[in-house]
Formats: structure tokens, C-alpha cells, sequence
């Protein structure tokens, strides 16, 4: 009951104060300025002047603004331009948290941009209007001040004139007293004469006659006052007053219309600045947790299996002749890297003396891997060719099409020779099927590649390829000739010249013992295990020899007496390996053999075996196959 009582009597009181708002509106409509404050000029001229004032203001205040957003918007460009990825973090780009960041710097762009349509809105359609309008009120109203000047002066001139002959007729009226008073004594005084009593007469109407001329005037004046003072503060003055009125009325609605328009201005914007919030919430939940860990372990997963335990070495069992003081290291330097090779940062790699004239073979990628991506570990050498693969073939694609549509319009300028010269074309035909075989080709090779490494577990190249790689920087060349180049720098490289040369030595004594000395008259062979053939350190004019001098070389440097190196370590086969390749030998899971020579970073390690037969075997095993422990 009570909230019914209290509802009824807010209802009510709304009812009032609507009707005394509509009341309070009608009122206002039949009132003006010129009637209600015919007597305030003054105070409506200061009133208008502060109401302009106000709008002056008002455009200040906008244009502040417009300033802020402004430099608000060409900050958020700037910031949106710092956080853009860099280049090398482009491989990046695949996590959903990275493209959600990217999305979020694309939506705040976005904003950015509304911001400056707000700012520009602002500038040509609120302030410039703001600022016309004021001019144009400022101008008006100091003419109609004007105006109203002239009329208040014209009325007070007036009044001086009326004032004026109000005084004249009073003092026309108080002489004209006198002189009757003067001609009534002279004509009591019996002891003048009538000459003299006529005089006064005269004078005495002389002063009526001027009295009643200034009572003439002041009547006229009084009357042109009263009809101008009337005409003034009914009509003239009120005139003035309610353009005045008008004038303050167009600031008024001016006002109102800006401060709306504004707000559309802001409005209009709204629901495109909605749309990038939208985007952003959009780009957040777009994150996903599940698939950036997956994405992780597609990038980095190597594909090698866990170390297995450290076996036992009992030192009373073994040969204290052969056996060297050794250590086990749980350091990252005694484990395969993320390409698959044993981390030998602290290892010095030998240098040939001829680097400056020799070149890889394998060449590198942008990124200094190998051609054929043998230098990663399984799973991520199977995803690069992959990857290398689907490129290719879009090249191919790409480039069947630009050659089928050179072979049409080379078929066009043929049926119409005012078209073209269908010899323009030709050559443009041929590089196109030019690059096109040697993309056929690039793709063969791939695919060819990822065959190989596909065939688990086999070797992901050969041990001949990988040395070929690396003999310009890290081994001693040999000429084509087959003699020893045992020439070496001064200082600190002679020990690592002198270890490549009983290298060379014993891997040609394993290329003797697999091939049975069988050599071609054209060369030496090609491996890196003989250090012949296709060295590309020798010096100009060394490989020109005639066969017969190439042969001579040969014997000679298979005569040769090799040098038996001894092991720096050990090392256990992870997977079987199948040997396919020259100067490779193969090996068993498990099987422990002895480490001749560390892997010089073509992913390649020298190991030795004992063999019943003819007493020890050696070769070239893949690093990544094995596990080593060097000696101290």
C-alpha cells in the first residue's frame, strides 16, 4: 500500500514538473527582450558578448582535443610499429599466441585510424562551424549594438532640445512677468509721463509676445520628444533588443547543435571501434594453448631415442698398454646437439693450406644449413624437405603457368604479326623453360633426398659427400697428381697440417683395403677419405698432368707406409648402419668400436673395429648414429 502511495505521488509530481516545464516554454514563447527588458541594453551587451565568449571557448576546447586524438592516434601507429615482428621472428609466426599478438597490433591500427577520422571530423565540421558562427554572431551583434547606439543617442538629443526650450520658455516666461509688474507701477505712478508709461507698455508686450513663442516651442519640442520617446522603447528599441535576442538564441542552438554533433562524430566511429575490440577479444581467444606445444615439438623434436645407461668399465680387466685414463661427461660438449653432431666447441678444426682456392661442394641454404639438410636431426632434415619440396612444386606451377602464356601470345604475335614480334618472346620462352627444367630438377633432387631420409635407419648422406664439404676449411688438400701437400703455416697450424696428412695416409689405406688399389688413369679417387681426385684446394695447373703422371702419383702414394693412429675415445652404435657409401664401414646396435677421429663438423666420425680377419677395420660411421666418450 505504501509503495502504491509513493508510486502515485512521484507519478504526480513528474506530472507537475512536466506542466510547469510546457507552462514555463509558453511563457517563453510570448516573451522578448524588447519588451520585458526594454531598460537592460547594457546588461544584454555584456550578457551576448560572454555567451560568444562561451563559444569561443567551446572551439578551443575542441580544438585541444582534436590535438589529443591527434598525437593519441600517431602514438598508437608508432607504438603498433615498435611491436611489429622482426624478420627473424618470423619463423615465429606459426604459434597461435604470435598471431594473436599480430592480430591485436592489427586492431589497434585500426583504432588508431578511427581515432584520426574523429580528430579530422572534428576539425572540418564542429570547429570550423564554431568558429564561422562566431564570427558571424560577432559581427551581428555589434551591429545591432550599433544600431541601438544610434537610437539612444538620437533620443537623448531629443531630450536635450526639449530640455533646452523648457528653459528658454521659463525665462521668457519670468521677463514677460516683470515687465507687466513694471508697467502696472508706471501706470500708478501719476509723476511720470505718458511717453514714458507707453514705453513700459511696449516692453511689457514684447516679453508676453517672446513668453508665449517659447511656450510655443517648448509645447512643439515636448510633443516631438513624447512621439520619438514613444516610437523609441515601443518600437525602435525593441527592434534591437530582439535581434539581439535572435542572435543569442542562434548561439544557444549553435551550441547545442555542436555539442550533438560531436557526439555523432564519436558515435559514427562507435561500432567500427566495437568491431576491434571484438577482433581483439577474438584474436585472444584464438590462443591455444595444446597446439603451440605441439608446434614446439614439431620444430625442435630431433627424433633420437634417450642415452642408455653408462656401462661398468673395469679398469683390472682391461690392457693397461691400450687403455687411457677416460671420464664420463654430463656436460652438453659429450651429447648430440639439436643437428645430431657432438658439440666440439672447444676442438680446434684443421685448416688446409690452399682454403682460399677450394669451394663447398655441398653447397649452404640462406640459413648456412646444408643443401640436403643433413646436418639436422631426422625428424626436422624429413620437414625442411618436406617444406623444400611443396615450394618447388608451387614454383613449378607457377612457372608452367607464366610459360603456357608466353607460348599463347608467342602464338598470337604468329597468327598477327602487327600484335608483336614473336622474337620477343622467344627468348622470355627459353629462360622460362630454362628455369622451369632446373626447378624439375631441384625437385627430383629433393625428392630424392627425402627418400633417403625416409629409410630409417640408413645414413643421410655419405661420408665421401660430407668431407668434400668441409676439406676447404677444416682438412689438408692433396694434388689431383696424388702427391702430399704437406705444406703448412708457421706457428700453431703445423700440428693440425701434420695430423691431416697421417689422416689422408690412413684413409687412403682404408680406400686400399675396400677397393682392392683399383684407380682409374684419370685421377685419383673422388672421396675425401684419399684426399684426391676432386680436391678443389689445389694449386692452378697442379691437375693438368698427363695420365701417365697421374698413375706414377698414385703409386707413389699408395706406397706409401700409413701411419696407425691411436683412438681418442670410444663410442656405441645407437642404430645399425649399412654401409653405402666409399670409406664408410658398417655397424650393429650396440657394437662398440674405437674412435679414430672425432667428427670435424661434416657429420661424419673416423671409428675403428677389430677384425679377426686381418686385424682392424676402419672407417666412417654417422655421427648421429653413435654415442661417444672421448679419453681425457
Amino acid at each position: 500500500m505504501l509503495a502504491l502511495l509513493a508510486s502515485g505521488s512521484s507519478r504526480s509530481s513528474s506530472n507537475n514538473k512536466l506542466a510547469e516545464s510546457e507552462n514555463s516554454a509558453q511563457n517563453s514563447n510570448n516573451m522578448s527582450w524588447g519588451t520585458e527588458l526594454w531598460d537592460q541594453n547594457e546588461n544584454l551587451a555584456i550578457h551576448t558578448n560572454r555567451g560568444i565568449d562561451a563559444l569561443d571557448k567551446f572551439a578551443n576546447f575542441l580544438r585541444d582535443r582534436v590535438a589529443i586524438e591527434t598525437e593519441y592516434a600517431g602514438k598508437l601507429r608508432r607504438l603498433v610499429k615498435n611491436y611489429q615482428p622482426k624478420k627473424k621472428e618470423e619463423e615465429d609466426n606459426e604459434f597461435t599466441s604470435v598471431q594473436a599478438f599480430r592480430n591485436l597490433l592489427k586492431e589497434v591500427g585500426d583504432l588508431a585510424g578511427q581515432r584520426e577520422v574523429v580528430s579530422e571530423s572534428l576539425q572540418l565540421q564542429i570547429i570550423a562551424g564554431v568558429t564561422l558562427l562566431s564570427k558571424t554572431l560577432r559581427e551581428d551583434r555589434k551591429k545591432c549594438l550599433s544600431d541601438g547606439a544610434t537610437l539612444q543617442q538620437n533620443l537623448t538629443t531629443q531630450l536635450s532640445s526639449l530640455d533646452r526650450a523648457k528653459r528658454n520658455y521659463e525665462k521668457a516666461y519670468r521677463d514677460s512677468e516683470k515687465a507687466v509688474d513694471s508697467y502696472k507701477r508706471a501706470d500708478m505712478d501719476l509723476n511720470l509721463s505718458r511717453a514714458e508709461v507707453e514705453r513700459y507698455k511696449n516692453v511689457m508686450t514684447s516679453k508676453i509676445q517672446q513668453s508665449d513663442d517659447a511656450k510655443n516651442e517648448y509645447a512643439n519640442q515636448l510633443q516631438k520628444t513624447n512621439n520619438l520617446q514613444q516610437q523609441h522603447y515601443s518600437m525602435l528599441l525593441p527592434s534591437v533588443l530582439n535581434r539581439l535576442q535572435e542572435l543569442d538564441e542562434k548561439r544557444t542552438r549553435g551550441f547545442r547543435e555542436f555539442i550533438v554533433g560531436a557526439a555523432d562524430v564519436e558515435s559514427s566511429v562507435a561500432p567500427i571501434i566495437a568491431r576491434c575490440m571484438e577482433g581483439i577479444v577474438k584474436a585472444g581467444e584464438s590462443i591455444n594453448e595444446k597446439e603451440d606445444t605441439f608446434k614446439v615439438i614439431e620444430r625442435y623434436q630431433s627424433g633420437f631415442t634417450p642415452p642408455r645407461d653408462i656401462p661398468f668399465e673395469d679398469l683390472s680387466k682391461c690392457d693397461p698398454d691400450s687403455v687411457q685414463e677416460s671420464h664420463y661427461s654430463n656436460s652438453t660438449s659429450n651429447h648430440l646437439t639439436i643437428r645430431g653432431t657432438m658439440s666440439a666447441n672447444k676442438l680446434k678444426k684443421r685448416v688446409g693450406i690452399f682454403n682460399i682456392f677450394g669451394s663447398n661442394k655441398n653447397s649452404l641454404t640462406a640459413d648456412g644449413q646444408k643443401e640436403d639438410f643433413s646436418d639436422l636431426p631426422p625428424n626436422q632434415r624429413r620437414k625442411k624437405l618436406q617444406a623444400k619440396i611443396a615450394e618447388l612444386t608451387q614454383n613449378i606451377a607457377q612457372e608452367t603457368k607464366a610459360r603456357d602464356g608466353l607460348m599463347k601470345m608467342k602464338i598470337v604475335y604468329e597468327a598477327n604479326s602487327s600484335l608483336g614480334n614473336p622474337m620477343t618472346v622467344e627468348g622470355q620462352l627459353n629462360e622460362s623453360e630454362h628455369k622451369l627444367e632446373k626447378l624439375k630438377v631441384d625437385l627430383k633432387k629433393y625428392q630424392g633426398f627425402l627418400e633417403k631420409a625416409s629409410q630409417v635407419p640408413t645414413a643421410t648422406s655419405s661420408p665421401q659427400a660430407s668431407r668434400n664439404q668441409l676439406q676447404n676449411g677444416h682438412r689438408t688438400s692433396r694434388h689431383s697428381n696424388g702427391s702430399a701437400d704437406d705444406h703448412h703455416d708457421d706457428g700453431d697450424d703445423q700440428p693440425d697440417d701434420a695430423g691431416s696428412l697421417s689422416r689422408s695416409d690412413s684413409e687412403d689405406n682404408v680406400a686400399q683395403i675396400q677397393n682392392g688399389h683399383n684407380n682409374n688413369n684419370n685421377g685419383s679417387s673422388a672421396s675425401p677419405e684419399s684426399g684426391l681426385g676432386t680436391s678443389h684446394t689445389s694449386l692452378p695447373g697442379s691437375g693438368q698432368g698427363s695420365a701417365n703422371e697421374n698413375a706414377i702419383g698414385e703409386d707413389t702414394y699408395y706406397e706409401t707406409e700409413v701411419e696407425t693412429l691411436n683412438p681418442v675415445g670410444k663410442c656405441r652404435a645407437l642404430y645399425p648402419f649399412e654401409a653405402s657409401s666409399e670409406g664408410s664401414i658398417p655397424m650393429n646396435e650396440g657394437e662398440e668400436l674405437q674412435v679414430i677421429e672425432i667428427d670435424q663438423g661434416d657429420g661424419w666420425t673416423r671409428v675403428r673395429r677389430e677384425n679377426n680377419s686381418n686385424g682392424w677395420d676402419e672407417g666412417f660411421v654417422p655421427t648421429s648414429y653413435i654415442e661417444c666418450t672421448l679419453y681425457a
